[in-house]
C-alpha cells in the first residue's frame, strides 16, 4: 500500500490531505506526520481475477502457436492449462450441486467445453472456458467492490483512544475497551476513538466518511460526535455513548455486508426457475444430439451441433442479470451516507407509490429550543423549579423536545432533581417520582376546553409552538412552548418525492394540528394527520397499504417505529433517529439530508431498469443463439463468444451503478 507523509497543522491542512489521498487521513499522534492510504486494489487479490487472468495467459499463448501451425504438444498443453485455471473451480461448485440433487449452470459450460474437445475442437473448449472464467471474475469484483465500497470505513476507526480517568489521568487504551460512560480526549487532528457527546471544547469535525457532509461541523458541548471522524484544530473531552461494536461506522459496514448476502425477489425467482431451466437445457440438447443421428448425420457433427445448443441455451447472463446491478446500487448509497439492508429492499424502493413521513426530527430539524414557560394559577411553584422537575423526567428520554427542555435547563445551570419510577408511553409523554411527588411531562390533548390550560395552550400553538404540559400529583402546574425549525432541504425533498410518486407525501405528526399545519403549508404537504399516538400512524399506513399502495414511512423516533415496519419500505433519520427506529427501517439516512431520501427511490428505479435491460438483453441473445443453431448452422467459437459476451455485458452494466455519476444523477 502506497502511502504519502505530510504536516498538517489545521483543519485546512487536513481537508487538503482528503483531497488529494481520495480516501481516508489517518492521524498518528500529536506533532508526528499524517499518512494518507492510497485507494485499496482489490482486484488481484481475488481468486477468481487470477485464475482468470492465468487461463487467458494460457490461453492465448497457446492459440498463437496454434494459429503458427506448430506441433501439438506445443499448444494442447496450454490449452490444457486454460481449461484447468478457468474450469477447475465452476467443475467443484458443479460436482458439489450435483452431490445435493441439483445441476449448476457452471457445470453446463464445462460439460461442453469438454466436449468441444472431445470432437477435436480444443482451441474452441478453451475459448468457452476463458470467457465463462472472465464472467465469473467480474460477478466476483461486483460482490468485491460493493463489500469494499463500505467494509473500507473499518480501515478509518482509530484502534487507540485517551481515556480519562476519574482521577483527571490521561492513559492511551483500544479502542475496543472503552466502556459506555467513560471520557476520552480527542486532540486536535486526532480521530474520534467512539460514538459520543462533547462534554467540553470546541472544534471543527470532518464528518465526511460517516455523513458525506463536505464542510467540517462546528462542535461544542452536547453535540454528538462519530466514532472515525477527524477532529480539526481544537481539543475535545467526549462522553462515550455506545461501544465500539454499536457505533455509526460498525453498523454501516454490518448493515451493508448483511444487504450482500440477500437476494432480491427477481434473483430468487431466477434461482427456482433456473433448475427446471437446466434440466430443460440437458434434455433438449440430447435431443439435438439423437434426432440428427437418426437422420443419418455424423457423430462428430451432431456432437458439435449439440455441444453449441448447451452454450447458447445456458442462462449464464440471465442467471447474473440481477444482483450486480443491485448490489452495486447498495454500495453507491451506502457510500453517500444510505444504507439499504437488502438487495429485496433496493428492488421494492423503486416500487413505492405513496410515502408517509413524520414530523419532528424529520421534516423539522430535531433540535428544538424551548422559548416559552408559562406557570398556571393557582401553582406555588417557581419557574426554575418547574423546568427542573420537567428536565429530570426528559433526560431519560430520547425524543427532540425532551433535550430541548434538558437544554433549556442546563443553559440556566439547574440541578436537576433525582427521578424514580420512570416509565415513558410513546406519543403520550413520560412519567416519574420526583422530590416525592408524581410528575408528568407530555402532551396536553386531554385538556378541558375552556379551561384556563387550555386557553394558554391554545395560545402557544396559534404562535407555531408546540405545548407541552407539566403536572404534578395530576394538577396542571406549567405549560412549555417549544419551537422546532423546518430543515432547509425539506421542501426540496418533498418536491423531489412528489414528482417520483406522482402524489404528495401525508405528514403523520403527534404534534398539535396547528403546528403540524403551519409546517406542512412550508414544506408543500397538503395532507396532514395530527395528534397521533403510535398506534394511529400505524393504522395510517395499514389504511393505504390494504387499498394496494408501497408505502414509504420516513421517521425517526420511537413512536415512529411501527409505521417504519409495517410500511413496504421504512426510512429512519440515522443520525438523530431512536435505536428502535434504525432497527424497525429498512433504509437508514446515515447524514441527515433529507434529500438522499429521493435520491435513493431514484437510484432504486434506475437499478430496476438496469436489471430488465440485461434480462432483455441475455433473452435476445439466447433466443437469438438458440435459434441460430437449431435453423442454420452456428459455429461454435461464435456461439461461445455470442453468450458469454452478453454475459460480461450483463454483468458490465450491472457496474455502472458503482459510479459516482449514478448517484449524482439519481440526486
Amino acid at each position: 500500500m502506497l502511502s504519502c507523509i505530510v504536516p498538517v497543522r489545521s483543519a485546512a491542512d487536513l481537508r487538503e490531505c482528503r483531497a488529494v489521498s481520495s480516501t481516508a487521513v489517518r492521524p498518528v499522534p500529536v506533532g508526528g506526520p499524517v499518512v494518507i492510504p492510497t485507494r485499496r486494489r482489490r482486484v488481484f487479490a481475488l481468486a477468481e481475477v487470477r485464475w482468470a487472468v492465468a487461463a487467458t495467459a494460457a490461453f492465448l499463448a497457446g492459440l498463437v502457436l496454434d494459429l503458427a501451425e506448430a506441433p501439438g504438444w506445443a499448444w494442447g498443453p496450454l490449452y490444457a492449462a486454460a481449461y484447468v485455471c478457468g474450469g477447475w473451480e465452476p467443475a467443484w461448485a458443479g460436482v458439489r450441486a450435483l452431490r445435493e440433487r441439483t445441476l449448476d449452470v457452471d457445470l453446463l459450460m464445462i460439460v461442453a467445453a469438454i466436449g468441444a474437445a472431445a470432437i477435436g475442437q480444443p482451441m474452441d473448449g478453451a475459448l468457452l472456458i476463458v470467457i465463462f472464467a472472465t464472467s465469473g471474475a467480474l460477478e466476483a469484483l461486483a460482490t468485491a467492490r460493493t463489500e469494499d465500497s463500505v467494509r473500507g470505513l473499518l480501515d478509518l476507526a482509530p484502534e487507540t483512544a485517551t481515556r480519562i480517568g476519574a482521577d483527571g489521568s490521561e492513559e492511551v487504551v483500544p479502542t475496543t475497551e472503552l466502556a459506555v460512560g467513560e471520557t476520552i480526549l480527542v486532540r486536535p487532528g486526532e480521530r474520534v476513538g467512539a460514538d459520543g457527546r462533547v462534554l467540553a471544547g470546541s472544534s471543527e469535525v470532518d464528518q465526511a466518511s460517516i455523513t458525506g457532509e463536505p464542510l467540517p461541523v462546528a462542535k461544542h458541548a452536547g453535540d454528538p460526535v462519530f466514532a472515525a471522524t477527524i477532529n480539526g484544530t481544537g481539543a475535545l473531552r467526549v462522553l462515550v455513548e455506545r461501544d465500539a461494536s454499536e457505533s455509526v461506522i460498525a453498523r454501516i459496514v454490518e448493515m451493508v455486508e448483511r444487504a450482500s448476502r440477500t437476494k432480491a425477489p427477481a434473483q430468487l425467482f431466477i434461482e427456482k426457475i433456473e433448475q427446471r431451466y437446466s434440466l430443460g437445457v440437458v434434455v433438449a440438447t440430447l435431443a439435438v444430439f439423437a434426432v440428427p443421428l437418426l437422420w443419418g448425420t455424423e457423430l462428430s457433427e451432431a456432437l458439435l451441433r449439440a455441444m453449441t445448443f448447451m452454450i447458447v441455451a445456458s442462462p449464464c447472463a440471465v442467471v447474473l442479470a440481477t444482483m450486480p446491478p443491485l448490489l452495486s446500487a447498495i454500495a453507491n448509497a451506502g457510500r453517500h451516507g444510505v444504507l439499504v439492508k437488502s438487495a429485496a429492499v433496493m428492488q421494492q424502493l423503486g416500487e413505492i407509490d405513496s410515502v408517509v413521513v413524520d414530523k419532528t426530527g424529520t421534516l423539522s430539524q430535531g433540535a428544538p429550543h424551548l422559548t416559552t414557560l408559562r406557570l398556571l394559577p393557582g401553582t406555588r411553584l417557581d419557574e426554575a423549579t418547574v423546568l427542573a422537575w420537567a428536565a429530570a423526567l426528559e433526560s431519560n428520554s430520547e425524543h427532540p423536545l425532551a433535550r430541548a427542555v434538558v437544554d433549556a435547563a442546563r443553559a440556566r445551570g439547574l440541578e436537576l432533581p433525582a427521578v424514580s419510577e420512570f416509565s415513558a408511553l410513546p406519543g403520550v409523554g413520560v412519567t416519574g417520582v420526583v422530590a416525592g411527588a408524581e410528575v408528568t411531562v407530555g402532551s396536553p390533548r386531554d385538556v378541558l376546553a375552556g379551561s384556563e390550560v387550555a386557553e394558554v395552550v391554545g395560545e402557544l400553538e396559534r404562535l407555531g409552538e408546540t405545548a407541552v404540559l407539566v403536572e404534578r400529583n395530576g394538577l396542571p402546574v406549567g405549560v412549555l412552548g417549544i419551537v422546532d425549525q423546518v430543515r432547509g432541504d425539506a421542501a426540496e425533498a418533498v418536491a423531489a418525492l412528489t414528482a417520483l410518486t406522482a402524489s404528495s407525501p401525508v405528514l403523520l405528526t403527534g404534534d398539535n394540528s396547528r403546528a403540524a399545519t403551519r409546517l406542512a403549508a412550508e414544506v408543500g404537504i397538503t395532507e396532514v394527520h395530527a395528534d397521533l399516538l403510535p398506534q394511529d400512524k400505524l393504522d395510517v399506513v395499514g389504511q393505504r397499504t390494504g387499498q394496494g399502495r408501497k408505502v414509504l414511512a420516513l421517521g425517526d423516533g420511537v413512536n415512529d417505529a411501527p409505521a417504519l415496519a409495517a410500511a413496504h419500505v421504512g426510512v429512519a433519520m440515522g443520525r438523530v433517529g431512536s435505536d428502535l427506529a434504525l432497527k424497525a427501517a429498512d433504509v437508514v439516512i446515515v447524514r441527515d439530508e433529507l434529500a438522499a431520501v429521493p435520491a435513493v427511490v431514484s437510484l432504486s428505479r434506475r437499478a430496476r431498469r438496469v436489471v430488465a435491460q440485461n434480462l432483455v438483453l441475455a433473452g435476445v441473445f439466447i433466443s437469438g443463439l438458440v435459434l441460430w443453431d437449431l435453423l442454420g448452422t452456428l459455429p461454435l467459437p461464435l456461439g461461445v463468444l455470442g453468450h458469454e459476451g452478453s454475459t460480461v455485458l450483463v454483468g458490465l452494466n450491472g457496474l455502472r451503478l458503482l459510479r459516482e455519476s449514478a448517484w449524482r444523477d439519481a440526486g
